[in-house]
């Protein structure tokens, strides 16, 4: 295993790991608060509104393992799909996240490290070779 298979798998545990404090920290702050202020009538909201926001986490959580298990098991053309498709995320979710809170804030940052360690990673799929 070379170092952009490495920063490949190192993007996705950092994608993943943020993925699950994202889960877990929305769960908490976010979706239980709108539970409440839900009455019983609405039961479809009631099941909707969670699935609907802890959907950029299953897809981060994905990315994540689809990273991992691109620079393990397969080559360079594989991994540049998959960085493609993980990176589009991870920059959607830095964006949005930097755009929402205006400062220095783990989410964006956490991303964009992700990211860079993506670009990095897919190097060697992207250069000519002779």
């Amino acid at each position: 295993m070379d170092w952009h298979s490495t920063a490949l798998m190192a993007a996705g545990v950092i994608g993943g790991g943020t993925a699950v404090a994202h889960g877990i920290l929305l769960q908490r702050l976010i979706v239980r608060r709108i539970e409440t202020l839900l009455v019983a009538d609405e039961a479809i909201l009631r099941r909707l509104i969670p699935l609907l926001l802890q959907f950029t986490t299953f897809n981060w959580l994905l990315s994540g393992f689809a990273l991992i298990a691109a620079a393990m098991w397969f080559g360079n053309e594989v991994q540049l799909a998959v960085s493609f498709f993980a990176g589009s995320s991870f920059l959607f979710g830095a964006l949005g996240a930097l755009w929402g809170t205006r400062r220095l804030h783990p989410s964006w940052i956490l991303m964009t490290a992700a990211l860079a360690m993506i670009a990095f990673g897919v190097m060697p799929a992207i250069s000519p070779s002779n």
